[in-house]
């Protein structure tokens, strides 16, 4: 079947950079079954997951879904958690917040033993429930064991706050607003309800918290991420400053006329993320996750934060878990310049040390509980991604490859609703892929990592999204096309002859699987299949002498080179890149002639046609005496039309 068309355009073309994802992918709701989209949109939402299930819980408007993912599709419970009407009439009353507002705004579902805790904002005056049997909701107790709602959620959706379980107890930190200083406590559990001191911590708002596990259950430790007014700051410094707040989880306060509900162990420090000691700084923290191990007596890992700077430019800053805990464990105190002999202020230690509950080691961790040293970005900078895509969320998990050796890869949400998946190795960061997963490209507002099921959850606040960590199958079927995407959960089976997961206990020692991940190398495929050459069928395209035509050729990887070949290499024809196409026009030096035209790619030494056009003319070659005369769109609208 022949087909005719005239494109009318211009050429523009687009420089490729290393920060670009390699390979962009449209994920159809319409094709992906484990997709829930909200009844009304869900503009703040808390999120919970318990890795190995399929449950996820999410926390919206005055009300809980409870949604199970399978491979046909989510099934959903919807739990309502109406707002108390007092305290949304008073709500209404006020000048401040917003009305939309005065809600019950659910914003905190956490797993404790064999309870879900429940706190909502309740219209400015929070509230908090237990959820029974995943259906029914009870009041929270009030007997000592749980600390005050307000102490638990903020009271209004639009103040952060963050929440952790850890061995039988919550711990919370809610950001501060109007005469809320913003605090960091043991909530909820078997151990004594702890607080911070009013002075310990400037006007913060809290981006994370994590679980710090350690080879000794003395030394377990909770990490909190936040930023915090800096009152020294000059005019032309920014207010923030960013900071990790410590505490230890065996803390059960000090003694009856010192910190007696206060925690013994809490020490801040400040977090530097930018270049150097330039002014190129990002100095609020938006989100913190720890990727750590425990391994003979020493916790590795990496911290990424998630900061921006007073544009609202974001990046992520790495850092070595290793240098936060020796900094805490051995920097001097800010402020404190005294000698320090024995028990050092802030050390975890059990309730009954004596050296722990010394008045003046409680008086020194009261009155300076900051330390020095500076925690620095591994690298002394950012890492090395785009800052034209607006980062909203992130999430990582550390993956163990065929060589026996662990890579972190980040999940990063945007403004547009993107996902990026990225590998971190030693040298580089490496945009391994883009998914675009929702239509309405609002920001994703929401993500959870399940490396034992292999899932990854997105929300924006019309939908929940899920997609697996090992996508293998998009890469391509090639050994090539599987080598040079660099993902770590996917490597190529030779046997079998497809690009496939690395299953669980994989055994490195059988070398079934091939992977290249600290840099691209596609060689260790074999000549053989280097040489193998991949033809494609010509599309047959007849048009007139007096026309001009425009070729399109799907990008596949971002990271390729891109060029026209004529007649088996007879010749060769640059491209334009106009979107996601290496478009194929006429010039005044290189008009197109009769003759078959292959697209090529070139990656890393691979090359790869990717489509091929055989072109027919009556009366001559064509000309390219129109190319000025129309705009890019055009060519890009007509291009996409001739692929449908």
């Amino acid at each position: 079947m022949m087909k005719y068309i005239i494109f009318l355009a211009t050429f523009f073309s687009m420089i490729f950079a290393e920060k670009s994802p390699r390979l962009k992918f449209i994920v159809n709701g319409t094709t992906e079954p484990a997709m829930y989209h909200f009844s009304k949109p869900q503009n703040y939402m808390s999120v919970y997951h318990h890795e190995g299930t399929n449950v996820l819980y999410v926390g919206g408007q005055a009300v809980i879904y409870v949604l199970t993912f399978t491979d046909r599709g989510v099934s959903s419970l919807e739990i309502p958690v109406v707002t108390d009407e007092n305290a949304k009439a008073t709500c209404i009353a006020k000048s401040a917040p917003p009305k939309l507002e005065c809600d019950n705004f659910i914003t905190v579902i956490q797993k404790v033993n064999d309870t879900f805790v429940v706190c909502g904002t309740n219209a400015g005056t929070p509230k908090c429930w237990l959820l029974v049997n995943d259906t029914v909701l009870i009041d929270a107790p009030t007997n000592g064991q749980m600390a005050s709602a307000s102490d638990i959620s903020p009271p209004y959706p639009s103040q952060r706050s963050v929440s952790v379980f850890a061995d039988g107890n919550l711990y919370s930190a809610v950001s501060a607003v109007g005469r809320n200083p913003g605090t960091i406590r043991r909530t909820y559990g078997t151990q004594k309800l702890l607080k911070t001191e009013s002075k310990w911590l400037q006007s913060p708002q809290f981006g994370g918290a994590a679980v710090m596990p350690s080879s000794q259950k003395l030394k377990d430790e909770i990490y909190f991420f936040f930023s915090e007014i800096n009152k020294t700051a000059r005019v032309d410094e920014e207010p923030y400053r960013s900071r990790i707040g410590r505490v230890c989880m065996v803390d059960e306060g000090g003694i009856k006329n010192l910190l007696p509900d206060s925690w013994t162990t809490f020490m801040k420090a400040r977090v530097m993320c930018g270049v150097g000691s330039t002014p190129q700084q990002y100095n609020n923290i938006r989100q913190a996750i720890v990727l750590s191990e425990v391994a003979q007596e020493k916790r590795t890992g990496v911290m990424y934060g998630l900061f921006a700077n007073a544009w609202d430019t974001t990046v992520i800053c790495a850092y070595s878990v290793e240098d936060i805990d020796q900094a805490f464990a051995t920097s001097k105190l800010k402020g404190y310049s005294s000698p320090l002999i024995g028990h050092r202020p802030g050390t975890c230690a059990f309730k009954n040390s004596t050296a722990a509950q010394n008045p003046k080691t409680l008086g020194v961790i009261r009155d300076h509980p900051e330390i020095e040293d500076v925690i620095r970005p591994v690298g002394g900078a950012p890492l090395n991604l785009p800052t034209d895509d607006h980062f909203t969320h992130t999430v990582a998990a550390i993956v163990l490859a065929v060589n026996d050796e662990h890579y972190s890869v980040l999940y990063l949400g945007t403004e547009q609703g993107k996902v990026l998946k990225v590998l971190h190795t030693n040298e580089e960061v490496f945009i391994i892929c883009q998914y675009s997963l929702f239509h309405n490209d609002g920001p994703v507002l929401s993500m959870a990592i399940d490396s034992k099921q292999g899932h990854l959850y997105v929300g924006t606040a019309m939908a929940i999204q899920r997609i697996p960590l090992a996508d293998c199958g998009r890469y391509g079927n090639s050994c090539q096309e599987c080598i040079l995407s660099r993902d770590p959960y996917c490597g190529w089976d030779a046997a079998r002859r497809r690009c496939t997961a690395i299953p669980a206990g994989y055994n490195i020692s059988s070398g079934a699987l091939t992977q290249s991940l600290d840099y691209s190398n596609a060689s260790i495929c074999g000549e053989a299949a280097a040489l193998k050459s991949h033809r494609t069928n010509p599309k047959r395209v007849v048009i007139d002498s007096n026309s001009t035509v425009y070729l399109p050729c799907p990008l596949h990887s971002f990271h390729a080179t891109y060029r026209w070949e004529k007649d088996n290499c007879g010749k060769h024809y640059p491209c334009s890149i106009i979107g996601d196409f290496c478009v194929l026009a006429p010039t005044f030096a290189m008009p197109l002639e009769n003759g078959v035209f292959r697209c090529m790619a070139t990656e890393n030494g691979h090359k790869v046609e990717l489509i091929s056009y055989r072109l027919v003319f009556n009366g001559g070659p064509l000309p390219a005496s129109l190319a000025s005369t129309m705009g890019p769109s055009l060519l890009l609208a007509a291009a996409t039309l001739w692929l449908l």
